[in-house]
């Protein structure tokens, strides 16, 4: 039996991708006490990365919301690996999001914005969260943009 959010998803025709493998030497999330903490997301789509490049010169500022977007959607895959349900989020508390785009670029809250638009979206109230919106010079894999997230557990 679906739960609310997956029937939200559902009902916005959103689907969620694999929760993807670490890359690196950490581990995709951490459970402690009420808080569940997703490491950094970055625009993977069913097997590939969906982005790469430099805002303002390889990537478009919409195909950065898209790629912000996409990282949300993988924070969900990780929350949903870890819990099992999706219902068992309280709140997001915050998102930590990171855009590498040109020097002099300072549109990283809008881009960021993708992540954040989809999990109000999706979660109204609850979805709404703290978040930072920061340039970065250079990401792993050589994607646009990367988020992470600090969520409130049932």
């Amino acid at each position: 039996m679906a739960g609310r959010i997956d029937a939200r998803l559902q009902e916005l025709g959103i689907e969620l991708p694999e929760a993807a493998a670490p890359v690196a030497n950490y581990v995709p999330y951490v459970i402690d006490n009420k808080q569940l903490w997703i490491a950094g997301q970055v625009p993977f789509w069913q097997g590939a990365i969906k982005y790469t490049g430099i805002v303002g010169q390889d990537v478009t500022l919409e195909d950065a919301v898209d790629a912000a977007r996409v990282c949300a959607l993988n924070i969900l895959a990780q929350t949903k690996a870890a819990l099992g349900d999706l219902d068992r989020v309280a709140r997001i508390i915050k998102l930590g999001g990171f855009v590498n785009g040109v020097p002099g670029f300072t549109d990283q809250p809008k881009v960021i914005n993708g992540a954040s638009d989809l999990l109000v979206e999706i979660f109204g109230d609850k979805g709404l969260h703290a978040r930072s919106a920061v340039g970065a010079h250079g990401l792993p894999l050589g994607v646009p943009v990367e988020v992470d997230a600090v969520i409130a557990i049932e």
